[in-house]
């Protein structure tokens, strides 16, 4: 290969919302040093892949799509392969292992040297690696003092969401001490961004066209707490709140919230700011005293349970999604039987539900190793499938009740999806407040005109279709027109 030949790169990102983020960052990079971007791989003189690493299924996917790769550069339809973030990070050793065929490696904290990268090698046997064991020593090798803003600004990024939505990441890394993730193993301690960093981050992406911005982070709920930011997460708030404000409005809604540190001052920022959703998303993972001790939460049920009243009584319609964990070492029918009564009691808009998967260098995956511990794949699948069948029943009735109370609702348009019939009618892909993309249920607009993509227009719920919504506009409805509703 001649030095400097690669010129198209395609590029497969893996994994969460950071991730995105972190990909966001390398593609502009690479654009900013004149590689094309293409999306057909078989155009591509180098393809790189942003793994994650967070579970093994994760993990054998990165393997996989890595593996991919590097037999497209065996048929001499690639010439490089590059492998960047979590998984890296986090098994740098046993990579080369995995995928023999890997040119180059990058970590987390070393994402400015994909360009790097790119570059040929004089020694045809070297696999370059820039791999920084954490963001201290990251920072000092470019001669910063300290880890404190170094990787925390992504105003240079090449959107990858539709352009009317965007994800914006307020801290990086996590502080909490879960006996089940590996997040602080891969990620790091927690870095927070300076708050006038990411109210300029955000201004340029609302000048850009983004209407909707999704606070992300490891623990968005601990804000600020490690660089002595006293006003944490509710200063944030506001503050995006008078940017969006000033730049002509938008929606702003924060995911991630750890439930141990959310304060009231918190709950009543989100009721009273106009351009905070109401919507949270809190990770709770269980409902059980027992497992919430060994998964080292520091929190316990009847605190969740106070927060989620406290959160329904003080936000009005607002929207609340949650993730728990099935089959976590030493988890009991009874444990599992209080966690069924409190999403019963709780009634979450949305949820998802993760069976244990131990992870190699936790505290859960020792006690994983203990027989009398470890929960039986089956009786993790069944669990699974009573707590989902549990939600479905009730998502199902708040979306039919909604369609028989005519409930009425801002929506977002996110796509068209095509007519009906003889064209009277155009379908839309939508989501009200109470909706997240990518992980949330839908809802689906029917209006007699065409819509524009990325608009808010206020809609009428008029049925549901399982988990999703049906609406009509508004406007339509009230003309009185006889058209029919499917």
């Amino acid at each position: 290969m001649e030095k400097d030949s690669i010129h198209t790169i395609g590029f497969v990102s893996l994994g969460c919302p950071k991730n995105l983020v972190d990909s966001e960052q390398m593609l502009a990079t690479l654009m900013d040093a004149g590689y094309d971007i293409v999306a057909d791989h078989d155009e591509a003189d180098a393809i790189i892949i942003n793994t994650c690493g967070f579970l093994e299924a994760s993990k054998t996917e990165s393997v996989d799509v890595i593996n991919e790769a590097v037999a497209r550069k065996e048929t001499g339809n690639v010439q490089r392969v590059v492998a960047a973030g979590c998984l890296v990070q986090r098994h740098r050793a046993t990579m080369l292992e995995w995928c023999p065929g890997i040119d180059a490696m990058i970590g987390v904290f070393d994402r400015d040297h994909i360009v790097d990268a790119m570059q040929d090698t004089p020694e045809a046997e070297k696999k370059p690696q820039w791999i920084e064991a954490n963001a201290v020593l990251a920072a000092r090798a470019r001669g910063l003092n300290k880890a404190s803003g170094y990787f925390e600004d992504d105003s240079n990024r090449l959107q990858l969401t539709p352009r009317h939505w965007a994800y914006l990441r307020i801290s990086e890394g996590c502080n909490q001490n879960c006996s089940f993730c590996t997040i602080p193993s891969i990620r790091g301690k927690m870095r927070s961004k300076p708050v006038e960093t990411i109210v300029e981050e955000a201004k340029k992406l609302l000048t850009s066209g983004v209407f909707e911005l999704n606070l992300i982070g490891q623990d968005t709920t601990s804000f600020g707490t490690d660089i002595g930011y006293e006003e944490g997460l509710v200063g944030l708030l506001t503050a995006l709140n008078n940017a969006v404000a000033a730049t002509g409005g938008g929606w702003i809604r924060l995911m991630y919230a750890y439930p141990t540190y959310f304060t009231d001052e918190m709950i009543e920022a989100m009721a009273k700011l106009p351009h905070v959703l109401p919507y949270i998303d809190i990770p709770l993972q269980h409902a059980s005293d027992n497992m919430l001790s060994a998964m080292r939460r520091n929190v316990t049920a009847d605190v969740q349970s106070s927060l989620l009243d406290r959160l329904r009584e003080k936000i009005p319609g607002v929207g609340i999604r949650t993730t728990m964990i099935t089959g976590f070492p030493g988890e009991t029918e009874e444990d599992h039987t209080a966690l069924l009564d409190f999403i019963g009691h709780h009634q979450f808009e949305a949820m998802g539900v993760f069976q244990y998967s131990k992870e190699a260098g936790t505290v859960a995956g020792t006690m994983e190793l203990d027989e009398n511990l470890r929960v039986p794949d089956e009786t993790k699948q069944l669990r699974e499938e009573e707590l989902m069948l549990l939600q479905q029943e009730i998502a199902f009735a708040k979306a039919s009740k909604a369609a028989g109370d005519g409930i009425k609702h801002d929506v977002l348009i996110d796509a068209y999806l095509g007519e009906t019939g003889e064209g009277e009618i155009h379908l839309y892909q939508c989501r009200t407040k109470q909706q997240a993309p990518d992980v949330d249920a839908c809802t689906i607009l029917m209006a007699e005109t065409k819509q524009t993509i990325g608009a808010v227009i206020p809609c009428t719920i008029v049925d549901s279709d399982g988990y999703d919504m049906i609406a009509r506009p508004t406007t339509e409805l009230e003309k009185v027109v006889s058209l029919p509703l499917r």
